[in-house]
């Protein structure tokens, strides 16, 4: 059995994975969904402020640590991409398997931010503007969502060519929102490559909510 590591995208909690980590879990795996450093409803300003993507790294590799976990399976789900990038490289050999849901898949210095397009670039500017550290969530959308450490949107991603080891690597594109999607560019360069898998789903970027139970099924 896999024991899987799911990581949010902007804005989200672990509750994003709510109707995946039972579904999961009666197949027999071991799931922790996460919330990342200054997405917790408990986090003070500091803590938001100061939050980037080493700090998101670093939550993952605490858990790792943590739980003597060395076989994972890194799930990240759009923004989640950048963090689960940077803790495989990080990981000295303990991701197993790592899986981009409709998510940012960087190489060496590049963020969220130029990976984005410019809808989003503008979202984030926008949203930043009353604290100038945090992205207040889009309007619309599940009011769970917390404002977003802008830093961490920002911050370009270092990798020493590590997580190019990780043995199984795989893409899950969502096509159901092709008008707005920032992720058709990265599909058509990791289905020219060898060394990925991609898969398709004809859902909206928030796959878990509306198709969880095709997301268990590609992830098991």
């Amino acid at each position: 059995m896999a024991t899987f590591v799911l990581v949010p995208g902007g804005w989200h909690g672990s509750w994003s994975f709510d109707a995946v980590v039972p579904l999961l879990e009666r197949a027999g795996h071991t799931v922790h969904a996460l919330t990342l450093t200054g997405l917790r409803p408990d986090d003070d300003t500091a803590t938001v402020a100061t939050a980037n993507l080493d700090t998101h790294t670093d939550d993952v590799l605490r858990l790792l640590d943590r739980a003597h976990i060395a076989d994972a399976t890194l799930v990240g789900h759009s923004y989640g991409g950048m963090v689960i990038t940077a803790v495989a490289d990080r990981a000295r050999g303990r991701v197993s398997r790592l899986v981009y849901l409709d998510a940012y898949v960087p190489r060496d210095g590049e963020s969220c931010w130029t990976l984005t397009t410019e809808r989003y670039r503008q979202a984030f500017i926008t949203g930043a503007a009353s604290t100038g550290y945090a992205v207040l969530p889009p309007v619309g959308g599940d009011p769970r969502r917390r404002p977003h450490p802008l830093a961490s949107f920002l911050q370009t991603v270092r990798l020493t060519g590590a997580v190019d080891l990780v043995p199984r690597r795989e893409f899950i594109y969502c096509s159901g929102w092709k008008d707005r999607t920032p992720f058709t560019e990265v599909r058509t360069r990791l289905q020219a490559d060898s060394d990925w898998q991609v898969h398709e789903l004809p859902t909206g970027h928030n796959a878990m909510g509306e198709a969880p139970d095709a997301v268990a099924e590609l992830l098991t």
